[in-house]
C-alpha cells in the first residue's frame, strides 16, 4: 500500500506514486488544473513562477523520450531549476546504492525527484526514504504503474469526449508488461467508466486482470465493436525473457489496429497510444496518421498534466 506515504493527513497529495485508490475527486482536480495550464503553451512567453527557486531532478534509469522531455518542459514552464541526471555517468555506475545517491542529491537541496526505474517499487522506496517536504513523482515503474501517463490519457479522453459516462474503452496488445494499461484502468475506474475491455494474446494478458473490474476479450474484433476509445500498446520485447508471440507479423495480423478493425468501433472513436509506436506491428500507419488518432495531442496534453501534478505537490 502506498496511501500512507502518497496522501497527506489532510487528503492532499504528497507524492504521486500510483493511481490505484486515488479518489475521483483528486483525479478531477488534477485534470481541471491541467486544463488551466493548457493555454500556457500558446503564449509567446511560456512561463509561470509557481516553482521559481525550486529544484527538480529527473532520474531516468530507463530510456525515455516523451516522458522525460515533457517533464523537463513542464518543470521549466513552472520556472523550476531542472537537473537531468545522466545515470550512465553517475556514481551508480561505480556501485553506489540508489538511496545513497538520493541522499547526496538531497544534500544538493533537491525539492522534487521525477523517477523512472525498471524496479516496480523504486519510487515508493525513495518516497519512504526522503525527508518531509521533498516530493517524488513516479515516471514509470517496471511493469507496474505510470501515473502521469494514465492521467494524460484520461485528460485526452475528457478533452474529446467531454464526459466519461457511458464510454466503452478498449485496450489492445501487450497488457502483461504494460504499466500504462494498469494506470489507465485505475484512473478510468476512479472517474466512473464502467465498460473497459482488454484484449491481446493469452500469453500477454495476465489472469488476474479481471480482478481489476475489466472485461477480458479473446477476439479483438468483438472487443473493438462499438468502442468509443481504442488504446493500442506496443510489444515490450525488452521485458520479455523469451518471445511470447509467434512473430510480429502474426501479432499484427491477429491484434494490429488496422483501418478495417477501427471501422468496427464507433464512427467518432478516438485512438490513443502511449508511444513509441511500432508501425505495422500494433498499429497500421494509416491509423496512426489518420483523423481518429490523437497520439500527438496526448504528448502535448502531457506537458499540462505534468505541470498540474508538480504544482499540486508544491501547494
Amino acid at each position: 500500500m502506498t496511501d500512507d506515504i502518497q496522501i497527506n493527513d489532510g487528503g492532499t497529495l504528497r507524492h504521486l506514486l500510483t493511481l490505484e485508490n486515488l479518489s475521483g475527486e483528486l483525479v478531477s482536480e488534477i485534470l481541471d488544473r491541467a486544463q488551466n495550464f493548457l493555454s500556457i503553451g500558446d503564449r509567446k512567453t511560456k512561463k509561470l513562477p509557481l516553482l521559481r527557486g525550486r529544484s527538480v531532478f529527473n532520474l531516468f534509469f530507463e530510456n525515455s523520450t516523451r516522458t522525460r522531455t515533457t517533464f523537463e518542459i513542464a518543470a521549466k514552464r513552472l520556472s523550476a531549476d531542472v537537473v537531468n541526471l545522466n545515470i550512465a555517468t553517475s556514481s551508480q555506475s561505480k556501485g553506489e546504492s540508489l538511496l545513497d545517491m538520493i541522499d547526496n542529491l538531497v544534500a544538493m537541496q533537491a525539492d522534487m525527484f521525477v523517477v523512472r526505474h525498471a524496479q516496480s517499487d523504486a519510487a515508493n522506496m525513495i518516497a519512504r526514504h526522503v525527508p518531509k517536504g521533498i516530493h517524488i513523482i513516479n515516471a514509470g515503474a517496471g511493469s507496474h504503474s505510470h501515473p502521469t501517463q494514465g492521467l494524460l490519457d484520461a485528460f485526452t479522453i475528457r478533452h474529446f469526449k467531454k464526459d466519461f459516462t457511458g464510454l466503452k474503452i478498449v485496450i489492445i496488445g501487450d497488457i502483461l508488461h504494460s504499466r500504462v494499461a494498469r494506470s489507465q484502468i485505475h484512473v478510468l475506474k476512479a472517474l466512473g467508466v464502467h465498460e473497459i475491455r482488454v484484449v491481446g494474446p493469452e500469453t500477454l494478458v495476465p489472469e488476474s486482470l479481471s480482478e481489476m473490474g475489466v472485461s477480458v476479450y479473446n477476439d479483438v474484433d468483438s472487443a473493438i465493436k462499438g468502442a468509443d476509445v481504442v488504446t493500442t500498446l506496443r510489444l515490450q520485447n525488452e521485458r520479455m525473457e523469451v518471445s511470447l508471440v509467434p512473430s510480429v507479423q502474426q501479432f499484427h495480423k491477429d491484434y494490429g489496429l488496422t483501418k478495417e478493425r477501427l471501422a468496427l468501433a464507433h464512427p467518432e472513436a478516438i485512438v490513443l497510444h502511449p508511444g513509441p509506436i511500432n508501425r505495422g506491428v500494433e498499429i497500421a500507419s494509416e491509423v496512426a496518421d489518420g483523423p481518429q488518432a490523437v497520439i500527438l495531442r496526448q504528448v502535448t496534453f502531457g506537458i499540462a498534466v505534468r505541470m498540474a501534478v508538480m504544482s499540486l505537490l508544491q501547494d
